[in-house]
């Protein structure tokens, strides 16, 4: 993208069957220094990191995560033969986008709960924040940015019931009412930057940016 490189996890290195990309981490940080020290731009960096070892590792398990898309039974199937090939099948198993799996509400069926005993209290979601020590000031500019807010309350309101409301584990998004009508409330000063709105949303009208300040959660004492 004009003006950065991506690098690392933010790249998606992660080499899943082993659990392990710090040393990919290490690898594309390296490569990028010396790319820009050649070049001074980042024009040229993902044909260079492309053709690089790096990517050479992660071609070869491209296939264990997709795998398990298709059921666990397939997943660990191809899990084993994708180890004894050594990444040499020749084909590239693809997935398809995660917000095409919701379905609407005149096709979905309600899950049968009735075999689970819940003796725990139900999950508190402000409670959560409260515990992910999320920071924002409140007075910064929403960086949760939806592009058309009508379709949330027409449209999204009956076709899916709006799973905004519900798949947000931070409670940042609200339909209120008032004496206008319903509307869409953004609380972003609890969000955790978890993104799931960004790649759950099925009309794909939700955008997640950084924050200003980079403010957002504090893990550290979790």
């Amino acid at each position: 993208m004009p003006g950065a490189l991506l690098i690392g996890d933010a790249a998606g290195l992660l080499n899943v069957p082993k659990i392990k990309g710090t040393h990919q981490a290490m690898r594309s940080g390296m490569m990028a220094a010396e790319h820009i020290a050649a070049h001074g731009k980042p024009e040229g960096w993902d044909a260079k990191l492309r053709a690089s070892v790096v990517m050479k590792e992660l071609k070869k398990v491209r296939n264990f995560k997709p795998g398990f898309k298709k059921g666990r039974l397939f997943g660990l199937i191809n899990s084993g033969w994708e180890t004894i090939a050594a990444g040499l099948s020749p084909w590239t198993l693809k997935v398809s986008a995660d917000y095409s799996s919701l379905q609407k509400l005149d096709v979905a069926e309600k899950p049968n709960r009735d075999y689970v005993e819940r003796t725990l209290p139900p999950r508190d979601r402000l409670a959560g924040v409260y515990f992910a020590a999320t920071e924002h000031d409140e007075d910064q500019p929403v960086h949760l940015r939806v592009s058309d807010t009508d379709i949330c309350i027409t449209t999204c309101a009956t076709e899916y019931g709006n799973p905004c409301t519900r798949f947000c584990p931070a409670g940042v998004y609200e339909i209120v009412k008032d004496d206008n009508g319903p509307r869409l409330q953004i609380n972003a000063a609890n969000c955790v930057h978890c993104k799931t709105c960004d790649i759950k949303d099925p009309y794909q009208i939700i955008d997640w940016v950084t924050p200003e300040g980079g403010a957002g959660p504090n893990y550290q004492n979790l």
